[in-house]
């Protein structure tokens, strides 16, 4: 079994930044997909970023294209959300999962593991 931590949310100026990381342990995920997911109150939980195990292929939600970039260290079994010009409909409880596929993966029935969540509030 691996866990998943996130960690780096917190409240933010409209415009502002924050890095998000998510640290695995328990087991290796350096052969699987890793993605970000994101949950506003009220709304369904959405894919917002996947990176490849490589890291040779991404994907991006239309919503964060150009403000957003993931990626992944695998000799520290990290991966990173970079946000920036941040927005306030950017506010939400960010999760990072891990798919046991190769590629980015935009389906997110795929994912095996999840972590518990970190809240991002972006304030107007």
């Amino acid at each position: 079994q691996a866990q998943l931590v996130e960690s780096g949310g917190g409240l933010v100026q409209a415009g502002g930044s924050l890095r998000l990381s998510c640290s695995a342990s328990g087991r290796t995920l350096s052969n699987y997909a890793m993605g970000w997911f994101r949950q506003a109150p009220g709304k369904e939980r959405g894919l917002v970023a996947a990176i490849s195990w490589s890291s040779g292929s991404t994907y991006y939600a239309d919503s964060v294209k150009g403000r957003f970039t993931i990626s992944r260290d695998n000799a520290k079994s990290t991966v990173y959300l970079q946000m920036n010009s941040l927005k306030p409909e950017d506010t939400a409880v960010y999760y990072c999962a891990a798919a046991p596929f190769v590629g980015a993966v935009v389906t997110e029935r795929v994912y095996d593991y999840w972590g518990q969540g970190t809240q991002v509030t972006v304030s107007s």
